[in-house]
């Protein structure tokens, strides 16, 4: 480890590591941009010299409150105008804000209270439970206030408080590099959420970044929809709005109304857009993109998970060459690489890039690393390992934590990809994803692309199910519509790694039936008598639904056997993907 106080061969110490307070930002656009719009929500406006007095009143009643430098202010809130004032004011102090997802039940939160130390915590009034909650678990915490105008507890509201400092003046407190600003909560790589520490120096580095890689040319006379939590990737797009003078939109309500959305930007002339590929994809296929105006759009920037090809061909014949992709964790705030528009090519032509999400970031490093750090070839997988000026500071008094995702000063992503000759970075999936069947690796996205080339796919999972005898099989989890068999399982067996398939329907509450495939490796695979596999039923306990006859292409007389004894799994595997498809869906 380097010893970062020592000078370094040939220099000297830093002489200042005082940097920018990020709310400094808010001060340019009210003396620069005063009259102008800077945030819409519903019916309301407010200019950019009307944000400043909000945020300066909060900050100010905070103070009062006791709330200095260093100190944690948990948010747990629906988009809305108090929480955006909130990052601000907790910034112009010098405190923490700590931002969660407002889908988290109570005792998540309260975990969240208690792991960051908090000592302010601005609840919305629709959760009154997560007050509670928070109240009774977290020794640290001095006071709660109540966003919006709902509910009935804490000490006051947050627009009482602010009514209450109104003409207060505060000034930012001096901050330097490393002084933390955020809280960006992750499950990180493993284990439970874990606070990734985010600095002034660092965020102005992520903010630059940005802005040079993602959205070159952003000017005040742009204009910004938000249509994800800002708690997390949103919220970091937001702050890079404010940079420039970018006026802030949201939608009215929590629930993701496409329709609105896309009025929205036509009303506003919304030229960028900061998403998930999900979402991206409701837009794209939902009737209003073609009843409305949103030729404005330069930048829609999709981030959070792979984009599979046939969505993003999708995207680009629906909203034209605008797609920029980036990858990075909440740990490197997004900055690691970048796909922009130029290279999002609309044909599988051979030019085109199909499977990246980009080459490095400005100012930033990614190397693929092999399990003791040594860097692979190009087009050999292992980890995906970054170093920069955008990676954290490391996770808040969780030292095991540290070690784990720091090596030889580098970043261990989690994920899994590959390099070409050229730079670009392919992501195969988690290092936690990937499985061994038949004593073959098999990564899940790869045998997802080869799936969702079917027109009747709309979405799939690909998930691997412990099995005594493979180690792990393939379940596939589909939605769709006539969706046959054999044309499924075509598409499956183009995959080298796949020697075998059967694909089965299983009933499904959501998407009314739903594909299972049942795979196994090519490599690797073992001949198995139909007896020897019947034998395994018995532990299998078998009880669900059975398709009384499934279509099978190219499967031996056992794994006609064995995909049957494996629908029980099957159905637990769906309604596991089930559950997760129903928390995100907005």
């Amino acid at each position: 480890m380097t010893d970062i106080s020592a000078a370094p061969q040939g220099g000297l110490v830093r002489l200042s590591n005082r940097v920018m307070n990020l709310a400094y930002m808010l001060t340019q656009n009210a003396r620069r941009h005063g009259d102008r719009v800077g945030f819409v929500w519903a019916d309301r406006s407010f200019t950019w010299r009307e944000i400043e007095a909000k945020v300066t009143a909060l900050a100010a009643a905070l103070a009062a409150r006791g709330v200095a430098k260093g100190d944690r202010v948990l948010v747990h809130s629906k988009n809305c105008d108090e929480m955006f004032w909130s990052m601000f004011a907790a910034f112009r102090l010098g405190a923490v804000w700590v931002p969660t997802n407002f889908r988290l039940m109570p005792d998540e939160v309260a975990y969240l209270a208690t792991a960051s130390g908090a000592k302010a915590f601005l609840c919305h009034g629709d959760f009154p439970e997560h007050a509670e909650a928070v109240r009774a678990a977290s020794t640290a915490l001095a006071f709660t206030w109540r966003i919006g105008d709902t509910g009935a507890f804490g000490e006051r509201t947050v627009a009482e408080a602010m009514a209450a400092h109104a003409d207060a003046s505060v000034e930012e407190v001096r901050v330097d590099y490393n002084d933390p600003c955020w809280f960006f909560f992750t499950s990180g790589t493993t284990g439970r959420s874990k606070a990734a520490v985010l600095t002034h120096g660092q965020m102005a580095f992520v903010v630059t970044n940005h802005l040079a890689d993602l959205m070159p040319g952003t000017t005040e006379a742009d204009a910004s929809l938000v249509v994800a939590p800002l708690s997390h990737g949103a919220g970091v797009h937001q702050l890079v709005q404010v940079a420039r003078g970018v006026p802030t939109i949201l939608l009215p309500t929590e629930k993701f109304d496409i329709a609105e959305a896309f009025r929205l930007i036509e009303t506003h002339g919304v030229t960028n857009i900061f998403t998930v590929p999900t979402i991206l994809k409701m837009l794209v296929e939902h009737p209003a993109a073609d009843k409305h105006d949103h030729s404005s759009l330069r930048y829609v920037i999709y981030a959070g998970a792979p984009m599979y090809r046939e969505d993003q061909k999708a995207a680009l014949k629906k909203l034209g060459g605008v797609l920029v992709q980036y990858f990075g964790l909440g740990e490197v705030t997004g900055n690691i690489t970048v796909l922009p528009p130029g290279l999002h090519d609309p044909d599988d032509g051979p030019h085109a890039r199909i499977g990246t999400c980009g080459f490095e970031r400005t100012g930033m490093q990614v190397s693929i690393q092999d399990d003791n750090g040594k860097e692979l070839k190009p087009f050999e997988t292992g980890e995906i390992c970054v170093i920069g000026p955008a990676v954290f500071a490391g996770y808040y008094d969780n030292p095991e934590a540290n070690a784990k995702a720091f090596r030889d000063g580098w970043f261990r992503t989690g994920d899994l990809g590959h390099v070409d000759q050229e730079g670009f970075v392919y992501i195969t999936g988690r290092a936690s994803d990937m499985y061994i069947s038949g004593g073959s690796n098999i990564y899940p996205r790869e045998v997802e692309e080869k799936i969702l080339t079917h027109p009747a796919i709309g979405e799939v999972a690909v998930l691997g199910v412990p099995d005594p005898f493979w180690g792990e099989v393939d379940m596939y989890i589909s939605g769709g519509s006539n969706i046959y068999p054999r044309e499924v399982e075509e598409k499956i067996l183009t995959h080298p790694a796949i020697g075998e398939v059967a694909v089965l329907g299983v009933p499904d509450p959501f998407w009314g039936e739903v594909g299972v495939a049942v795979c196994v490796a090519r490599e690797g695979a073992v001949a198995v008598s139909e007896a020897e596999l019947a034998k395994r039923r018995a532990h299998r306990q078998a009880t669900g639904w059975v398709p009384a006859a499934p279509r099978f292409r190219k499967v031996s007389p056992a794994l006609r056997a064995y995909a049957a004894m494996t629908t029980s799994a099957a159905r637990g595997a769906v309604r596991d993907v089930e559950q997760l498809e129903r928390a995100a869906r907005p």
